[in-house]
Parts: structure tokens; sequence; C-alpha cells
């Protein structure tokens, strides 16, 4: 079949092509997809462009949510049984990681902490870990001292995530001043939308529904042009927010 006296296999190797330049495939690619336009295309297409595809993506992502649905407890399992057949450092990192995910913050806090006593000691990654287990296990005054530790390390290391995470630690810590203070921070630096919606639920828990409001309004914006992946995505914060909006307005 011909479309304009070109065959429709010559116009799919030419796509491939273009495909390929646009994501910096190596050039043997291209040479491939002209020199044998219906098998090149053929072999582009299940090599390069389905596994990078977001129908792969969504395939993936489905497949990892239904093994999650049917085995929560597998990443976890598999994380201590790597651990205790194999007592590495990396495999005490990947525990620790997976306890958190899974929920056990005192386990993963224990866990973080004695990563820290061994030679990665200074590995911001495994404190920042540290942070979040601790601030979980409500040991705020801990995870402060985690993230400022951090910050006085490396300023440029997360500065969105250890920003957020020193506000809420803060306020944890029932230093609310601190706390907004940190929250001003975080949003004059990054202003994302995670930010705005943290600082709202802070704002409405603390009573100040002036301030909720008015990033609440800000963030009805922003969601109001979001596409579905993105709401998705986001959906667990957005309940979080509502609920939070919801106390102001009573």
């Amino acid at each position: 079949m011909e479309i304009f006296g070109i065959g429709i296999h010559v116009l799919v190797a030419i796509f491939f092509a273009i495909h390929a330049i646009r994501n910096n495939q190596p050039l043997y690619w291209v040479v491939i997809l002209f020199l044998f336009p219906g098998l090149g295309s053929i072999v582009y297409f299940f090599a390069i462009y389905l596994p990078n595809s977001k129908i792969q993506h969504g395939a993936r992502k489905a497949v990892n949510v239904a093994a999650k649905t049917f085995d929560p407890g597998r990443d976890l399992r598999e994380a201590r049984d790597a651990y205790e057949f194999t007592p590495t450092a990396q495999n005490q990192m990947r525990l620790a990681s997976a306890l958190l995910t899974a929920g056990n913050a005192e386990e993963a806090a224990a866990t973080y902490e004695a990563c820290l006593q061994g030679p990665f000691a200074g590995d911001l990654e495994i404190r920042f870990g540290a942070a979040q287990a601790t601030l979980a296990c409500g040991r705020a005054a801990a995870a402060v001292t985690h993230l400022q530790t951090i910050r006085g390390k490396d300023d440029k290391f997360r500065p969105e995530q250890v920003s957020l995470l020193l506000a809420q630690a803060l306020a944890a810590a029932g230093r609310q001043d601190e706390a907004r203070a940190e929250f001003d921070y975080a949003l004059s630096r990054h202003n994302s939308f995670t930010v705005q919606a943290e600082y709202a639920i802070w704002a409405a828990g603390v009573g100040d529904a002036d301030k909720a409001n008015q990033l609440y309004a800000e963030l009805q914006r922003t969601m109001e042009r979001w596409a579905r992946h993105t709401r998705e995505l986001n959906q667990d914060l957005v309940r979080r927010l509502n609920a939070a909006m919801s106390s102001v307005r009573r």
C-alpha cells in the first residue's frame, strides 16, 4: 500500500528514524531503517520504541501496582533476605529504605542509625532517610538534627526536600515560629505544588486560616490545569490537603 507514491513501510521507517534522532539513539539505527525499512522498523519498535513508550511504562506501572496489591510485603521480604544472606552496607541501606516504605518507622530509624555508624557515616542520602524515619516514628528533634547536619554539610543536597522536611520536623517538635520561617523559605526558593500544599496543611493545622486559604486558592488554579496522570500522582497529597482545608472552613 502506498501514500503519495511512498510505501507505508518507508513512512514507518522515516517515523522511527526521526524518533531515533530526537532521542539521541546511535546513528546506525537510521542507517538500518533506511537500508531495511520493513525489518528495521520491526526491530526498532521492539528494541527501542516500545521499551521507552508510555504504553510500556503504563504496563510496567500496572504490573508493579498489581504485585504490591497481591504481595505488599515482597520488597521488604526480599530486602531482609538479601541483608541476612549478605550483610553488606548496601543491603543494609536497601533494608532501611524498604522498612520505611513499608511503614516500619522504628525499625527503619534503627537501621538507618546503624548505617550511619559504618563506612557510609557521611552519606547524606542515608542521613536524609534517617531524618524521614525518625520523624515518622515521632522523634522530631532527632529529625531536625539530621536535617540541619545535611544542610551544614551541603546546602545543595535535595534542597527542596530537606527544607520541607525540616519545616515539618520543626512543627512536630512544637517550634512553630521556626516552622513558619522554614515554610516561607521553602516557598520563596522552590514554590512547588508540594511545598504550597504542605504549607497550607500546616497553616490549617495551626489555625492560620488566612494563609491556608491564600495557598489553597493558588493550588486550585494549578490543579485545574492538571492532566489525569498528574492528578493520579498527587492524589494522596490532595486528599490530605482537602481534609485539612475542610477543618478550616467549619
